[in-house]
């Protein structure tokens, strides 16, 4: 099964988006939340290449980017390929 990341905070509309999308596909996936530990931060920026924002979403450690670009994936096929391909 892929590992799925997210970095997100409660508080932020299009992270409730993203794990809404997960849930309703009904993939399990780790959630990191900054508000909870502000200290990942760093790792989050790390790992985005760029990317500040949240949510930034991982698959089996790549970066996919955020909210829009989950959908985007959605929308087009790709994540479910993307994930079968890593599964």
């Amino acid at each position: 099964m892929s590992k799925i990341e997210i970095y997100s905070k409660p508080t932020c509309p299009y992270c409730v988006r993203a794990l809404n999308l997960l849930e309703k596909k009904g993939l399990a996936y780790s959630e990191i939340n900054l508000l909870d530990e502000p200290q990942r931060h760093q790792e989050m920026l790390d790992r985005a290449e760029g990317r500040h924002t949240v949510p930034q979403i991982f698959i089996d450690g790549k970066g996919v980017g955020g909210c829009d670009e989950l959908f985007a994936l959605d929308a087009s096929g790709q994540l479910d390929k993307l994930l079968k391909c890593t599964q």
